[in-house]
């Protein structure tokens, strides 16, 4: 009941529509979130846009932002407009609290992202364990 009053309230003074996660959780766009899935308190998605997908039995930590935009470029007038990129998180990920996932993410499946950890816009292979800034991959560590 809580949760509902509290979700109620933020959507009401803010722009950010109900969610089925966490009454403070922002979701921008039309993201792709597979079933089993849990997002907590103060993360962000961003998929305005832009394709972003989270598969099945994820569980994303408090704080997390996963944002497929970035208005650097543009801000230093070195391009137009923002650019965006496609996000993939495969199922069975886990993303620790204060991560960041950036746009041209394509995680596998059953990865770990540590906490504080900066994904850039690559590839990583499923079974690994992602960790800090700049960020290490150790491929296969959950095999």
């Amino acid at each position: 009941m809580f949760n509902k009053i509290v979700q109620k309230i933020f959507t009401k003074f803010t722009t950010f529509k109900a969610n089925p996660y966490h009454p403070l959780v922002w979701i921008n766009g039309n993201p792709k979130i597979g079933k089993n899935v849990v997002i907590a308190g103060f993360s962000e998605i961003n998929a305005n846009h832009v394709s972003v997908t989270i598969g099945d039995n994820c569980d994303i930590a408090s704080f997390v932002s996963i944002n497929a935009a970035d208005s650097h470029k543009k801000c230093v007038g070195l391009l137009d407009e923002i650019e965006r990129k496609d996000i993939v998180i495969g199922k069975n990920v886990f993303i620790g609290s204060h991560s960041v996932v950036k746009g041209g993410a394509n995680i596998g499946n059953f990865c770990v992202i540590g906490a504080g950890t900066i994904v850039e816009g690559v590839d990583i292979p499923d079974y690994s364990l992602v960790v800090g800034n700049p960020m290490v991959i150790k491929k296969g560590y959950y095999k």
